[in-house]
């Protein structure tokens, strides 16, 4: 009888990469101004048509724009040339 291989662990233990600290992602502009103009949308718009609605996507937009900030100053420089 032929022996069977584990190939599941096995590609997992090549494929596996495992970071020792965390490293941010840059992220486009269009993000962090898609935060900005959604969190003055909601402001604007939706919290006075409703309050929960307002408050749980401004929370939304809110966190975009700090994921945006970190972006910014956390990340990377990327060198592109071509």
């Amino acid at each position: 009888m032929a022996k069977k291989k584990n190939r599941a662990n096995n590609s997992r233990s090549k494929n596996k990469k495992m970071f020792s600290t965390w490293h941010a992602v840059p992220l486009k502009g269009s993000f962090m101004a898609t935060a900005m103009a959604g969190f003055f949308i909601s402001a604007y718009y939706v919290f006075p048509q409703s309050f929960n609605y307002g408050i749980a996507f401004m929370f939304l937009f809110a966190l975009m724009f700090i994921a945006a900030i970190i972006s910014t100053t956390k990340a990377p420089i990327v060198n592109e040339r071509y």
